[in-house]
């Protein structure tokens, strides 16, 4: 037998692993962190997990008990499975960790940097937070959200990587910016439950989320890779060149 097809895709996974450690270092080590506290969370007691991830919760009593545990701590963890493939929480995964941390973050921090990549996903993270928060209030001082909301469960990465989601439009060809931009405000209403005039605050922070996300792409800076002094023929070439082909320059 000839080991060398499983030799040679074993090289490639490999070079791949490197490649994405090098141009996303920051990236891979918070999706590590990430795993690692998914799989701590599941292997404490029921009781535990419930009290850690209730004190993280950023909901309207914790902003006002203790805000900055709540903004940061709810980031640390993700609000998913990684084992029920058949569950709409997988599919959520997916699009969370998968497509907009494991990928579109990764793709941020290579075009800008890390500080400007970590910017991004924090500042949609605790600024649809906070939004959502400001709508919550008006909700229940208008009926439209029970009062048991102020201390729902409300944890993950999901506003940020919504966010990353959104400026990863630019990651796409010309062509494919317009479907991608309707499936990112889109996916989070499939699933909505209507509470009077507004769905339910989680999918209310992800389009609030989505909408700070697509604000961005107009702000020039952020249309512009790292090291990038201004507007380049050459690369303004290179980017058509990208759309018109097909070729994305995720991560």
């Amino acid at each position: 037998m000839n080991p060398q097809p499983s030799s040679g895709l074993l090289g490639r996974a490999l070079r791949a692993v490197r490649g994405y450690l090098r141009r996303a270092p920051l990236t891979a080590g918070y999706v590590c962190l990430l795993l690692a506290g998914h799989a701590w969370i599941g292997g404490v007691s029921a009781d535990r997990a419930a009290a850690v991830l209730g004190y993280l919760s950023s909901n309207l009593d914790n902003l006002r008990d203790h805000p900055l545990s709540a903004l940061v701590g709810s980031a640390l963890f993700f609000d998913g499975t990684l084992t029920d493939v058949a569950s709409t929480d997988f599919v959520g995964t997916l699009i969370t960790l998968g497509l907009g941390v494991v990928c579109f973050l990764a793709w941020a921090e290579s075009r800008w940097g890390k500080r400007r990549a970590v910017a991004v996903f924090l500042g949609g993270h605790v600024a649809a937070t906070l939004l959502t928060a400001a709508v919550i209030a008006a909700g229940l001082r208008y009926g439209w959200y029970p009062a048991a909301v102020r201390q729902s469960l409300d944890y993950g990465v999901s506003y940020g990587a919504q966010t990353v989601l959104a400026v990863g439009t630019l990651a796409l060809p010309r062509r494919g910016r317009l479907p991608w931009a309707a499936f990112v405000l889109g996916w989070p209403v499939g699933g909505a439950e209507w509470n009077g005039p507004l769905p339910d605050f989680t999918t209310v922070g992800h389009l609030l989320a989505a909408v700070l996300g697509f604000g961005l792409l107009a702000v020039p800076a952020f249309r512009r890779r790292r090291g990038a002094g201004g507007p380049s023929r050459d690369g303004d070439a290179r980017e058509q060149a990208r759309a018109g082909s097909g070729g994305s320059p995720l991560v």
